[in-house]
């Protein structure tokens, strides 16, 4: 049975393991970081496909003590927004649309709570035309760009949502 739902305990390993696949695009995460990460985060939900952990969305609302430098950009710029801090779905499971869903159910979760916009950012150095692709396809648009370091720049991006 596929189905969405809300983060449980035991989704931690998995969780974490999941990050860990896809660390070369994604921030690292171990048990420290995430905890408290949790208990600040808006949304955090969770694909099952067959009673597995297929993927998951961590997002979190303006308001939010997160330091990510991104997060924080847009917390500066704008006041009502889910800022998606990570999608990732497992290697097995890609192409099944699972993404998109968690996308969808993160765009209707902002609507019920009277949020103005999903925002997020892609990596531009080094490259992730993927999810380039992916954001344009839900109608993400680009409001600037942030350079981290040298070999390291990125696409801030948000989707408007009609209220």
């Amino acid at each position: 049975r596929d189905r969405l739902r809300g983060y449980q305990e035991a989704d931690e390993t998995t969780v974490l393991d999941l990050n860990e696949q896809f660390v070369s695009v994604l921030s690292a995460l171990n048990i420290g970081r995430f905890a408290p990460l949790r208990g600040q985060c808006s949304l955090l939900r969770i694909a099952e496909v067959e009673g597995r952990v297929a993927g998951f969305l961590m997002g979190f609302r303006n308001g939010s003590s997160y330091d990510s430098i991104n997060y924080q950009w847009f917390a500066q710029r704008f006041t009502d927004f889910l800022y998606i801090d990570r999608v990732v779905v497992g290697g097995d499971f890609h192409g099944q649309g699972i993404a998109s869903r968690l996308y969808r159910d993160a765009i209707d979760w902002s609507r019920q709570n009277d949020l103005g916009s999903l925002v997020a950012e892609i990596d531009l150095e080094p490259p992730n035309e993927g999810s380039l692709q992916f954001h344009r396809k839900f109608g993400f648009l680009e409001v600037d760009q942030l350079t981290h370091s040298p070999g390291k720049r990125v696409s801030l991006q948000r989707l408007a949502l009609a209220t």
